[in-house]
């Protein structure tokens, strides 16, 4: 009988420090997330499970390119995922399928061949100017994608974290990073 309590004993200890371990791991730094639907295809699939970095932007201001999850604006229990195009103080404009963002340093058509296919057209005809508390987005499958277009911009307080690592399907495992533009 001492045995069996031993080795109770022994397993509650183990799952405790599991638990210190892994919960703030899994509250403050990384969360999880799946990718649910097709706006961001083809470099992120439905079911894709892909791990959040929550601290960066504690650190640092998001970038252009970077693909986020963020709190849906009109409805803040929901999750979306989608790519940073324009940043805040810079007018961003959709004109037959060419974005074109304007800042301080200058006009800038934006090239995304990195990330997208020739064929993807940016639907919309808008000119949009960022305060500076906010983000402009779009997701990659621009015909299929609900973003910044549809409900406007992206504000800052809303971004839960980077997308920076792909765990499944295994065959596309790999770290995410933002093109260079």
């Amino acid at each position: 009988m001492k045995n069996f309590f031993s080795f109770v004993w022994e397993i509650v200890k183990i799952v405790v420090i599991a638990l210190v371990i892994v919960i703030p791991i899994r509250y403050f730094l990384f969360q999880p997330f799946f990718v649910k639907g097709q706006s961001m295809e083809p470099n992120f699939e439905n079911g894709d499970y892909l791990l959040i970095d929550e601290i960066s932007y504690r650190l640092r201001e998001p970038q252009r390119g970077e693909v986020i999850v963020f709190k849906y604006p009109n409805d803040t229990s929901q999750r979306y995922i989608k790519r940073i195009i324009g940043l805040p103080g810079e007018t961003v404009e959709i004109n037959n399928g060419q974005i074109t963002v304007y800042s301080a340093e200058g006009n800038k058509f934006l090239d995304e061949s990195g990330y997208l296919s020739q064929s993807e057209y940016t639907s919309g005809n808008l000119k949009m100017t960022l305060s500076e508390d906010e983000y402009f987005v779009l997701g990659d499958n621009r015909l299929a994608s609900a973003d910044s277009r549809r409900w406007g911009s992206l504000p800052e307080k809303d971004i839960i974290g980077r997308v920076f690592f792909r765990a499944f399907p295994f065959a596309t495992l790999s770290c995410i990073e933002a093109p260079n533009y």
